[in-house]
């Protein structure tokens, strides 16, 4: 799977904010850490606001915080608001006419999908954050 770009942000972001524990952070400081536009920037963290996961605080000491519960809310929640993430298509030459080779790949490609989706809802935007710790800890 490829994620686009604003899905990469929102991710991106979302980490970051969560990761500040309640601390406030400028599009600017997360635009200029991860080195992206921050016009392209400012369209992802309006998404994420809208949908519940940030709070935006306008004026001279604005900024954007992480609103969410991180022991809640998964990679696929934020995934889920920037592409759409399905399985279809694969499941289509499955039932078609075409050949066994057709019908046995796409079995295959359904199943991956379905595992891929499945983790990206097991894992929680805290369980990133713990990985994250680890990382730091051991480097």
């Amino acid at each position: 799977m490829k994620l686009q770009q604003s899905t990469l942000l929102g991710l991106y972001a979302v980490l970051e904010l969560a990761k500040a524990e309640g601390g406030q952070l400028s599009a600017a400081g997360i635009a200029d850490k991860f080195d992206v536009s921050i016009n392209h920037l400012a369209k992802v963290l309006r998404i994420l606001v809208r949908a519940g996961h940030l709070q935006a605080a306008r004026g001279a000491g604005g900024g954007y915080r992480y609103s969410g519960n991180a022991k809640r809310t998964t990679l696929m929640d934020i995934i889920e608001l920037f592409e759409p993430v399905s399985i279809e298509g694969f499941e289509d030459r499955e039932q078609s006419h075409g050949t066994d080779v057709e019908a046995g790949l796409a079995v295959a490609l359904v199943e991956i999908s379905e595992m891929m989706q499945a983790t990206l809802q097991s894992i929680t935007l805290r369980t990133m954050l713990k990985t994250m710790e680890r990382r730091d800890g051991n480097a």
